[in-house]
């Protein structure tokens, strides 16, 4: 059966200065913890000299319906190779950690441009524990995974179909019969077949032959063999049939495009209309003089309603003030991390280094958390905040709180099943590590700079000092009515492209298509921005002014739609069974969602302050 290769109290002035002066060393600690500890054998220079060993590396095996559910390759009762190397494992970066890999050298003799015959690694004695337990393997469709050179490889167990099998006789003395039943087989000799062009390796490819029934008390031959092929690819392109292009390139890929550029455009519209029409004609309805731009709502009658009758309340703080600050902090630093990873993966190829994007994922989060500071601090003393250090402590800590909580939960669920996923102490400080000694730092210092660049109340009108009442609206004005109602545009824009998405994480898919990615964020964010404006002037129209959650919420009401369509896509497109694969699906799927709610949340806000400013700016109150 053939498998081929491509089946994570100082005065401000001074304590800038000690932090910018302690940024080389932080960043230093930063890049130490991202990079490998040591570098073993050609596997990064990717060049080899004839007859040079060629380690072939074992990384893990689990089910194959259920991408996280992995063990190390050790974990099956597999019998020690005769001649056996010293046992060693290859060093990773925090990246390759976090992404569950644990390579260990297999111990078989590969040997650049030497052809292996037939050779056999060991005798494997399948006792009754050892039948039990390959027979489950092969119930539940187990795959392994090698690299060579840092190609992936991949190949099934074995298989479980209908055979003869042995039957022993009731009465004694009789002889032993046979029975056609459901047999587990296990694929005993695996034939690489390894293409070079001059000193690098360019295509690895594995046949899994020989199946052997899984019976206790017998013992099976483990073999391979090697077979070097001259190619002319270049080393360029090596990772190219690893790229499923037919799926990702498909036509229906393109329209999701286009069906997302047309919604920009009408929503684009929309907004101008109101902007340009429904605005003017508001402005005309309540001034003497067609031509003036500043009007006077002292002169506005009780009897008049919509949304200058708010402009004392429309720019009043709203509830939760330290916490809606930290969240917009947040906000806008996932926005920042989004363009920056989307930029780099346009630029560099990520896919074919193992760890290479969730290193540049925590590299990039952590710079980014300067952001995070500075906008929270800003928007936090604009509104009158007195607790900048409880505002700091809580922009720093929201979002990895919830990241860390999840992470912990499915760590202990990956510890009782004794898989890959699972973080060792020591990766699990070391995140904290960077945390503490990069991040918070960086907040600190961006809480510093937006203090000092913001003013205290510089809104276009002034705040009254009593509230005005709310009047009841019609069902479609209230704020959770518009939040749900605006969150079905910004997914409608995205959804094909979180197909595409979804498989590529869950279904053993390289994503490549970042171009694609890019154009959707893009247009994810102006559908969300034009959709909180229209939802936030329906609500100042209700003579309601409570429009900082609302317009937050509208924008972060696409998450709960995205992972509705997550467990859409759970029921209809996988096969994942059990606890932990379950757990960690929907562990991911939220811990997802979460960082998409705030960053769409702080995308409506922001659309719609400017857009409040915006209209307000020509109102004056005596």
């Amino acid at each position: 059966m053939a498998w081929p290769g491509a089946l994570r109290s100082q005065p401000a002035a001074t304590l800038s200065s000690r932090l910018l002066a302690g940024l080389p060393a932080l960043l230093l600690l930063l890049g130490c913890a991202l990079l490998p500890l040591c570098v073993l054998g050609d596997d990064h220079s990717h060049s080899y000299a004839d007859g040079e060993e060629v380690t072939l590396w074992y990384n893990k095996v689990g089910p194959y319906h259920n991408p996280q559910e992995t063990y190390a390759y050790s974990s099956l009762p597999w019998c020690t190779p005769t001649a056996s190397k010293a046992h060693r494992s290859k060093s990773h970066s925090l990246g390759v950690i976090l992404e569950g890999d644990q390579l260990a050298d297999s111990g078989l003799a590969v040997t650049f441009k030497r052809d292996q015959e037939l050779t056999q690694i060991c005798e494997l004695h399948i006792g009754e524990k050892e039948a039990e337990r390959f027979t489950n393997a092969v119930q539940n469709h187990y795959w392994y995974q090698m690299y060579i050179d840092e190609l992936p490889i991949w190949g099934m167990l074995g298989e479980y179909m209908m055979a003869e099998v042995p039957v022993p006789s009731d009465k004694p003395g009789e002889p032993t019969g046979t029975a056609v039943r459901e047999q587990g087989f296990l694929y005993t000799h695996k034939e690489f077949s390894i293409s070079y062009n001059g000193r690098q390796i360019i295509e690895v490819n594995l046949t899994s032959e020989n199946p052997r029934p899984i019976v206790p008390g017998t013992t099976a031959a483990l073999t391979f063999s090697v077979k070097w092929v001259e190619t002319s690819k270049p080393f360029a392109t090596r990772f190219d049939r690893y790229l499923d292009f037919d799926f990702f390139e498909h036509q229906i890929h393109w329209f999701s495009i286009f069906n997302s550029f047309m919604m920009v455009v009408f929503l684009c519209g929309l907004v101008a209309l109101i902007l340009m029409r429904t605005l003017k004609n508001d402005y005309v309805r309540y001034t003497s003089d067609a031509d003036a731009m500043e009007l006077d709502l002292d002169r506005v009658t009780d009897a008049d309603s919509g949304w200058k009758q708010v402009h004392g309340d429309v720019f009043r703080a709203p509830h939760y003030l330290l916490l809606y600050s930290a969240i917009l902090g947040t906000g806008w630093q996932l926005v920042a991390l989004c363009l920056c990873v989307i930029t780099l993966t346009l630029f560099a190829t990520m896919y074919d280094e193992r760890g290479s994007a969730m290193s540049a994922f925590l590299v990039c989060y952590s710079l980014t958390s300067l952001i995070a500071g500075y906008a929270s601090a800003s928007f936090y003393k604009q509104q009158g905040g007195a607790e900048w250090k409880k505002c700091m402590l809580a922009t720093a800590g929201l979002f990895p709180a919830v990241c860390f909580g999840i992470a912990f939960l499915l760590n202990f669920i990956a510890v009782y099943y004794k898989s890959l996923a699972a973080f060792s102490p020591g990766t699990m400080l070391l995140m904290m590590a960077i945390w503490l000694c990069v991040s918070c730092p960086l907040v600190l210092l961006g809480t510093i700079m937006g203090r000092s660049t913001s003013v205290a109340g510089d809104f276009p009108c002034r705040v009254n000092a009593l509230r005005r009442p709310i009047p009841e609206g019609k069902w479609y004005t209230r704020p959770l009515a518009l939040a749900l109602l605006s969150g079905i545009l910004p997914f409608g824009s995205i959804f094909i492209e979180m197909y595409f998405v979804f498989t590529s994480f869950w279904n053993y898919r390289f994503y490549y298509v970042y171009g694609f990615m890019f154009l959707v964020f893009l247009m994810l964010l102006i559908v969300t921005v034009c959709v909180s404006i229209v939802s936030t002037y329906v609500l100042l129209n209700a003579e309601d002014y409570r429009w900082h959650w609302s317009s937050f919420a509208s924008g972060a009401s696409t998450a709960l739609y995205v992972y509705l369509y997550a467990l859409y896509y759970f029921v209809t497109k996988t096969r994942m069974s059990g606890v932990m694969q379950t757990a960690f699906y929907f562990g991911y799927m939220g811990m997802f969602c979460v960082g998409l709610a705030i960053m769409t949340g702080t995308i409506g806000f922001v659309g719609a302050n400017i857009f409040i400013r915006r209209i307000y700016q020509y109102i004056k109150s005596d």
